[in-house]
């Protein structure tokens, strides 16, 4: 019939105009709830916009001790599993091996906005886990409990969240789960997966302290192949020749540069010497025969790292004992493990021609 159809006769012409109004208002109603929002006064700071924060994203396994819960899952089957945690949201969960990082990180957070109050570049930690919504009571209660500052939650209903990784602009991914974790790797993002120590050690709460490996961390993994294949003379050998040749970037090299970015926020304000960011090149390399390089590569890439530590193949654990660090980034198991025994919290990163000779159970 005549006038039905949208721009046919007048009918059409007010049923434009009806649309254009209904569309108005919805843009005035949009501004003045945006409006309200902005004028909101709350003393918790708000989350960064995603474009300038440094995410952080951190599985719930990985920043609290779930290992009772996880054997229930496993056993049980996943509808116990969410009935045990909603009969127990009420019971504050332990922490996990990223706990004391992500503390760590809220503290040099607070120090920026004493310095920066209007600056939106600092760390963001988002909760990205595969967990269902009925369990995220007992995630926010503990976070309550422990005072941390997490704002955005991702919990995916038991499928995978590594698609939201990308949308959520992640800088680094936290888990306890290698597969996920290996997911990540391989869809570009710097990813880790979380060791608990064995021992109880204190870990300082006025400064971050993050200790990588280079090989395969920092770094490519292209020395490490000529190592893992030809020995270790040849090694050598193929370093003095490249020592002026930059190593390409690891899959944690944007992480240091992004600890870098906010030290130098601190050195603006006169604050070297009371930085609450310190960063540790611990490398199983040795100094006379192959740390130039690795010098020269940071040094290429506009990069300071605080303490750089050439073992020459000696044990990293013992090192790692008198850093303290809150995380230890490391390619090889092995070194994980070493770590591990003498209380470091160790971040393994599945990368490169080693993961070929060791696989994460």
């Amino acid at each position: 019939a005549p006038g039905t159809m949208s721009g046919s006769g007048p009918e059409g012409v007010r049923s434009n105009e009806a649309a254009g109004d209904g569309l108005e208002e919805a843009e005035q109603d949009w501004t003045a709830a945006k409006a309200f929002y902005d004028n909101l006064v709350s003393k918790r700071p708000r989350p960064p916009k995603p474009q300038h924060a440094i995410t952080v994203a951190v599985s719930s396994r990985a920043l609290f001790d779930l290992v009772e819960e996880r054997r229930i899952y496993e056993e049980q089957g996943v509808e116990k599993y969410v009935e045990y945690q909603q009969d127990n949201e009420n019971v504050t969960l332990k922490p996990g091996p990223a706990f004391y990082f992500v503390k760590a990180l809220e503290h040099v957070n607070a120090r920026l906005l004493e310095l920066y109050p209007d600056d939106e570049e600092r760390f963001d930690i988002v909760l990205m886990t595969n967990n269902h919504a009925q369990v995220g009571v007992r995630l926010i209660n503990s976070i309550n409990h422990y005072g941390l500052t997490i704002e955005r939650f991702c919990m995916t209903g038991g499928k995978s969240p590594i698609g939201y990784l990308t949308a959520y602009l992640t800088n680094l991914y936290l888990s306890a789960d290698s597969e996920k974790v290996q997911e990540a790797i391989e869809a570009g993002i710097a990813s880790a997966t979380m060791f608990t120590a064995n021992k109880d050690v204190a870990y300082s709460d006025t400064q971050l302290r993050v200790a990588f490996d280079g090989d395969a961390v920092l770094f490519s993994d292209e020395s490490e192949q000529i190592v893992k294949e030809q020995g270790l003379d040849r090694f050598f050998e193929h370093e003095q020749l490249n020592e002026n040749k930059p190593l390409a970037q690891g899959p944690l090299k944007g992480f240091l540069e992004d600890l870098g970015k906010l030290q130098k926020k601190f050195y603006a304000k006169n604050e070297r010497l009371n930085c609450p960011i310190r960063t540790f090149l611990v490398t199983a390399r040795s100094a006379a025969s192959s740390g130039a390089r690795v010098l020269k590569t940071l040094r290429s890439w506009g990069l300071e790292i605080d303490e750089a530590l050439f073992l020459a193949g000696a044990p990293k654990g013992p090192i790692l004992v008198k850093i303290r660090p809150h995380i230890f980034f490391d390619d090889q198991m092995f070194h994980i493990e070493g770590a591990q025994k003498l209380g470091t919290i160790a971040a393994h990163v599945p990368y490169g021609v080693a993961q070929k000779y060791h696989k994460v159970a």
